[in-house]
């Protein structure tokens, strides 16, 4: 009488199902590596570039298509500079020069103020500077080409009437064009964005340290201010 036969097991072999736990257990191994793991841009970017190149060999170049109908260009401005940093870059530049010597530095939570003697920046009565003040404007305006402030410029003068038949009938037309002049100067020293000008004349004496010497006085009010606002950006108008 023959035997039954035995049925086989329905379903994979037992050395399969090892081989997938060994693989499972593989792949969570290769996971928590890279998880673990720090990914190298340079390398990630070479592999992305090989396989772009084998897969795409002719990329189509990007073009900037205008986003707008009236097709304005970009404008890239210098970040402003913490005008805590700036004051001790410019009072090491100041201590320089001989001329720079005599400059008085203000610096207030809102603005840094450079104030220039007129004295021994002008030609007396004139606008004209003198050839030691442009070339110390010149090392000043290499330091202010750096930076991305806003920057405006403030002639001022004393009290007294011009005197004779000179060229401006008041001093409000000579501090404004002494601190035209500075600004052309500073722009032609490399610093490209608008500087505002201003001419005050005698109109902020006043504001002057009460002094017993009236001479003393008068010299500090004929100057120019270069004023640097803590902000960045071009002002309206200007030179």
């Amino acid at each position: 009488m023959d035997e039954p036969k035995k049925e086989e097991p329905k379903g994979p072999p037992v050395w399969m199902l090892s081989l997938a736990d060994l693989i499972s257990l593989l792949l969570t191994f290769f996971v928590m590596l890279f998880a673990m793991s720090s990914v190298k841009v340079d390398r990630w970017d070479e592999v992305v570039d090989s396989l772009s190149q084998s897969i795409r060999p002719d990329p189509v170049e990007p073009t900037d298509e205008p986003t707008s109908q009236m097709n304005i260009p970009r404008v890239y401005r210098k970040p402003a500079m913490n005008l805590d940093y700036l004051s001790s870059v410019i009072e090491g530049a100041i201590r320089k020069d001989p001329i720079l010597q005599h400059a008085r530095l203000k610096h207030s939570a809102d603005k840094l103020v450079i104030s220039l003697p007129g004295d021994v920046m002008f030609v007396p009565g004139s606008e004209k500077l003198a050839q030691p003040a442009r070339q110390a404007l010149f090392l000043l305006g290499g330091v202010l080409a750096n930076i991305g402030n806003r920057v405006g410029v403030q002639g001022h003068t004393d009290p007294r009437p011009v005197s004779g038949e000179g060229r401006y009938p008041s001093n409000w037309e000579l501090s404004l064009a002494r601190a035209a002049e500075v600004a052309n100067e500073l722009k032609s020293s490399g610093y490209l964005d608008y500087i505002n000008i201003y001419g005050f004349a005698a109109s902020r004496y006043d504001d002057l340290p009460r002094t017993d010497d009236q001479t003393r006085r008068y010299e500090m009010a004929r100057r120019v201010d270069i004023v640097i606002e803590p902000h960045g950006g071009s002002g309206v108008g200007g030179s």
